[in-house]
């Protein structure tokens, strides 16, 4: 469910967050109680799941002494990534498309997803090969400088809080997700030509989508007013039919349904070593569907670097929140916090 995760975007998050809070907590109980709820069946299932999951070295070479430290014994912090590309050694020309940050309170009881705009301007530390980092860049540079280590190392730096876990999600394998449903019914916004092969034409209306076609649509972006903004909205929207769709077709109360939708999405991950599937339902499974808040790093707007549009953050707010985070402080942090405006100027890539 990560990668489903990983693609919410910040625009009506009211909604999808009932819609989504209800899926992902149906799948993790789904889950945990196939096969009658027996320990040894769940065990069984789990690790089959677990075996889909491609693994890398998600922390390899992090030096030890600038990483932030644990302040919270039993919390949880899993950093989400959404590529183009499962091979996480394969970098040089991907970027991540999703960045979020998802917290698990030490009680188990809540948890939070503070999405990072991919234009954010932070520090990239210098890259393994010394080609590359130690500058000022888009945070999503990170990932095709120096892969997930580089990625691990620029959120640490940028946020302080220290990752425990990484999961990469596939968009392309996302198509075989969507195809296990039977394909999803989107609201198409204007007439647009792909810019993509086979440079497909969508029509301004609902229309019902594969796979390969909902990932094609959600990725267009220049022909919009604002630009990568319209993508992160799109890929809501997607997220939105997603769930819509697999809730409509009883996915959720159907073993074998269930099991092709589980079935591709964990085929569409890659994880770190440690990651344990079972393990993390199992952190998880004391959640509840009103225990799930989304969040945007807090934003100052756009501005241009470098010759570039890029996201600001706002500092200010932004260690407040991070530091919430790190000390598991999120439930009074989001007591007193303003929520942060949503910027809308157009961004290049």
């Amino acid at each position: 469910m990560a990668g489903v995760i990983s693609l919410v975007g910040r625009e009506g998050l009211e909604r999808v967050q009932r819609r989504s809070r209800r899926i992902l907590i149906g799948v993790l109980a789904a889950l945990l109680t196939l096969g009658g709820g027996g320990g040894v069946a769940v065990g069984v299932y789990g690790r089959s799941l677990d075996g889909n999951l491609a693994r890398t070295d998600a922390f390899a070479g992090l030096p030890q002494e600038s990483r932030p430290t644990r302040a919270v014994t039993g919390a949880m912090n899993v950093l989400l990534l959404g590529s183009d590309s499962r091979d996480p050694d394969k970098t040089a020309d991907s970027r991540t498309d999703a960045i979020m940050l998802l917290h698990l309170d030490a009680d188990h009881q809540k948890a939070e997803i503070v999405s990072i705009p991919r234009d954010t301007w932070v520090f990239v530390p210098r890259s393994p090969d010394g080609r590359h980092g130690d500058t000022m860049a888009k945070i999503n540079a990170a990932y095709a400088w120096g892969g997930t280590p580089l990625t691990v190392q620029t959120v640490e730096s940028f946020t302080g809080v220290h990752i425990d876990h990484v999961a990469l999600i596939d968009f392309a394998g996302f198509a075989q997700v969507v195809d296990a449903l039977g394909g999803v019914d989107m609201a198409i916004e204007k007439t647009i030509t792909s810019i993509h092969a086979p440079h497909r034409t969508f029509t301004k209306g609902r229309q019902h989508l594969d796979g390969v076609a909902a990932l094609d649509y959600i990725r267009q972006r220049y022909q919009f007013s604002d630009g990568d903004f319209s993508r992160e909205r799109h890929q809501r929207e997607f997220l939105e039919a997603l769930l819509d769709r697999a809730a409509g077709l009883g996915t959720l109360s159907n073993p074998v349904k269930l099991n092709s939708f589980l079935q591709a999405v964990t085929k569409s991950m890659t994880v770190d070593q440690d990651f344990n599937l079972v393990d993390v339902a199992m952190e998880l499974r004391d959640l509840r569907s009103d225990n799930l808040t989304f969040l945007g790093s807090p934003s100052a707007g756009t501005g241009m670097k470098s010759g570039q549009s890029v996201v600001l953050a706002d500092t200010a707010k932004a260690k407040e929140l991070y530091q919430a985070i790190a000390h598991d402080t999120v439930q009074e942090y989001l007591g007193t916090a303003a929520p942060s405006p949503t910027p809308t100027a157009n961004l290049s890539p």
